[in-house]
């Protein structure tokens, strides 16, 4: 019987295509099989490094069904590499159903570290960071007022991802629930040509997307309660 593969979770750039690590793209490159999250954004990436592995779709809408069906060639000997449209997968993308999957299972998962865009976006916010909560993306709306009054209360620096769209809404929601003058910071595009920071209260920060709507990938890191 053959030996087990390994599934490895490699993270890929959240802006700059130069932030791909060399080991990224060995593995890559020698892996059997590599999942992504939407094929035609990662065939762009593989062909920037001369990457020609066999690519299989792996999203949020088919990983119930497909996840049997890849534990089991990995189990077969195959190696397995999984991506996502930008950034480490699991963190608020596919990968923590086929991560657990094979964990059960006893096959060796190796992580790669790699591109995130959280932490560059607490790291600049000038916020502490020692300690920090990550909550990725909010409930749009069942559990959010909940969740949001639960927050009120947390001491420690808090990090969000946002749309573009929902933004200034957001902001809104935490001056409403967190104080208008708690302190913020607003990362836009991170490692991109545009790559923009804002930082201030809550309520200017919002003011400042009121008057120029975002575009891009969002982050919002927020100060905890100083008197929780």
């Amino acid at each position: 019987m053959s030996m087990p593969g390994i599934l490895y979770i490699v993270p890929t750039p959240v802006g700059n295509l130069n932030d791909m690590t060399f080991r990224a793209v060995e593995v890559l490159k020698s892996a059997d099989l590599i999942l992504a999250e939407d094929t035609r954004t990662s065939g762009v990436l593989l062909h920037h490094f001369d990457i020609h592995g066999k690519l299989q779709s792996h999203h949020k809408f088919n990983e119930h069904q497909t996840v049997g069906l890849i534990r089991d060639r990995i189990l077969s000997g195959q190696n397995v590499a999984l991506i996502s449209d930008a950034g480490t997968p699991g963190i608020s993308d596919p990968g923590f159903l086929l991560v657990r999957t094979c964990a059960e299972e006893g096959i060796e998962v190796q992580t790669l570290p790699g591109a995130t865009a959280c932490i560059p976006a607490i790291v600049s916010s000038g916020l502490p960071c020692d300690r920090f909560c990550f909550e990725g993306f909010l409930p749009v709306k069942k559990g959010r007022q909940t969740l949001l009054k639960s927050l009120a209360l947390e001491s420690r620096t808090m990090v969000f991802y946002e749309s573009p769209y929902r933004l200034v809404k957001t902001l809104d929601h935490f001056c409403e629930y967190f104080g208008s003058e708690r302190r913020c910071s607003v990362a836009r595009e991170i490692s991109k040509v545009h790559e923009e920071h804002k930082r201030g209260t809550l309520e200017e920060v919002s003011a400042w997307y009121k008057e120029h709507p975002p575009k891009g990938e969002i982050v919002i890191v927020v100060a905890g309660n100083p008197e929780p």
